[in-house]
């Protein structure tokens, strides 16, 4: 059984159908300020795009593009057709913002209704959404594709295990969406608190917004007693909904109808060949008021060989491997190391050097900071200290979204290279 008629459709009446959708949305997107230059300089017109191979001629568009365009560059309709934005972090350097028409966000649930779908959720399942809501895509994108599905829907948001317990008791939920990391610790929190898994009614998890293993996912299953599917979003390409993986949890189907996937060489941009790892490149198909096209995600990646036993026909893609860049995903949330700098070097008390320690307590994936402090704020007054370690924790948080761990040391007590300085150090497989 399947939720459309799209997810069967022939490999040549697919690539068809994204070929036309291609040329259309192309043919939309210069009327964005962005695109009409950028196309423009690449010497590319809507009338050039004629077959999905043609995807090649287009220019790559990057997070830096997005963020040199904040807020308005992208869009191609007037501002009052938008109903809705969602934002990633950032308040010193520019942010990224996606907007979305009525009918975006309308084709944005289809999908993710979709995805429930292929992973075994049906309409009448009681459904947990233990995700952060807010600026960030995961929250509400999953919460109205559950309501789409018909699925009674409880937004009971991220951490408060004991009420996340309540609820899934008291309501009888059947299918949750939660975090790898988070799962792990509410697998050791139903064990203290002495609630065998096996006594729920739920049934399916679905995973996402960190990179997480096989064993990770198998762990998740015994932990909690039920059946985990591994899911890939990200805000550019609208949020969650890009690709799921179905029954078979053999690959994630990326939605062909709706986004042009390519798999290309970080370093050179060039296709790889069929199969090998590469870096994800991702292109709308169906968003008429932001569209964007061949968007470097930075995600590796690899297209799985073969047909998939479940029927349908779009293109699976292997768990993410790792990113070409340096962000960091704590908490299911994007961070970039240059955050950190650019909110810690506004301050007058922090000296030169700085490291952030990535490291795993209760299953839960963590960051801390080690923060040099300038010799004449270094005192022995601890309340002067413990305060200024606040102003930090609290200045880091209105840039990160998530508040790190912050450790105060003297000044030239981090040790320094002799070459680039090492800003992150990862402990979490230490």
């Amino acid at each position: 059984m399947f939720y459309t008629a799209e997810e069967t459709l022939p490999r040549a009446d697919l690539l068809r159908l994204q070929a036309e959708r291609l040329r259309a949305v192309v043919e939309n997107a210069v009327n964005s300020p962005f695109y009409k230059e950028h196309l423009a300089k690449a010497g590319v017109r809507p009338e050039d795009i004629k077959s999905v191979d043609d995807v090649r001629r287009l220019p790559f568009t990057t997070k830096n593009d997005l963020r040199a365009n904040y807020p308005h560059g992208l869009l191609c309709r007037p501002l009052d057709e938008f109903v809705r934005l969602h934002a990633s972090s950032g308040t010193t350097g520019s942010p990224t913002a996606i907007f979305y028409t009525q009918p975006d966000l309308d084709r944005w649930a289809d999908l993710v209704a979709r995805s429930m779908y292929s992973a075994g959720m049906r309409r009448g399942d009681i459904f947990q959404n233990m995700s952060g809501y807010g600026l960030f895509t995961g929250g509400l994108g999953i919460h109205y594709g559950a309501e789409k599905l018909g699925c009674l829907t409880i937004p009971a948001g991220a951490g408060n295990s004991k009420r996340q317990v309540k609820l899934i008791r008291d309501f009888g939920v059947t299918a949750v969406h939660i975090s790898p990391s988070y799962a792990l610790y509410f697998g050791a929190f139903l064990k203290s608190e002495g609630i065998d898994p096996a006594d729920l009614k739920w049934r399916i998890a679905l995973i996402g917004a960190e990179p997480h293993t096989e064993e990770v996912r198998r762990r998740v299953e015994e932990l909690l007693h039920l059946k985990a599917y591994n899911s890939y979003g990200l805000s550019e390409m609208n949020g969650p909904g890009v690709a799921f993986e179905c029954e078979r949890q053999n690959g994630m189907h990326l939605w062909e109808d709706s986004y042009l996937a390519e798999i290309v060489d970080p370093e050179t941009g060039e296709h790889v060949a069929e199969g090998e790892v590469g870096e994800l490149v991702m292109t709308t198909l169906t968003r008429e008021g932001m569209p964007i096209l061949r968007y470097r995600t930075r995600d590796l990646t690899r297209f799985l060989p073969g047909e998939c036993a479940c029927g349908r026909t779009h293109r699976r893609i292997d768990r993410i491997t790792g990113r070409a860049d340096d962000m960091l995903i704590i908490k299911g949330v994007n961070i970039y190391p240059m955050q950190v700098e650019q909110a810690l070097m506004c301050l007058p008390e922090v000296g030169q050097n700085y490291v952030i320690e990535l490291f795993t307590e209760e299953f839960i994936d963590q960051m801390r900071v080690k923060v040099e402090i300038k010799e004449e704020y270094f005192v022995e007054d601890m309340r002067a200290l413990q305060k200024l370690q606040k102003r930090i924790a609290d200045r880091l948080r209105d840039e990160l979204l998530i508040t790190p761990r912050v450790e105060l040391v003297q000044h030239d007590s981090i040790p320094k290279g002799e070459g680039k300085a090492k800003r992150v150090l990862d402990l979490r497989n230490a």
